[in-house]
Parts: structure tokens; sequence; C-alpha cells
């Protein structure tokens, strides 16, 4: 699974709208959906804040399970 697939699924397991993690991890709705598009890649910095965010190992929010 790519990443954003795997973005996408974690954050509707949490039930989560866009925007919500967006705001969460402190940037723009649009800045996120491209994540989740395949269109940008976010910084290592924001891979963390996912990755606690929806309470998953980097490896996990990368789909290496």
């Amino acid at each position: 699974m790519i990443f954003s697939e795997r973005l996408k699924e974690l954050r509707l397991e949490k039930d989560l709208s866009q925007k919500e993690v967006a705001d969460l991890v402190h940037v723009n709705r649009v800045t996120y959906t491209n994540w989740e598009r395949g269109k940008r890649e976010p910084s290592f910095e924001n891979l963390v804040n996912l990755a606690d965010l929806l309470e998953v190992s980097l490896d996990s929010l990368f789909g290496r399970e």
C-alpha cells in the first residue's frame, strides 16, 4: 500500500476529517489533501506528528507492518 492510501485509511479509522487532521498537525487543509492524493509529501517533522496523532509507528504509517 502506498503512503497516501495508508494515510487516508488511518484517518478514516480515527473518524477524522481532512480539516481536523490538518489543524492538529498545523498545516492547511489543502496541504493535507495533497498528501492524501499523493501530490506532495510531508516533511519528516509532519510525518512524526501524523504518526503520533494516528497512534501508529512510522513503519505502520508507511504500510510496513
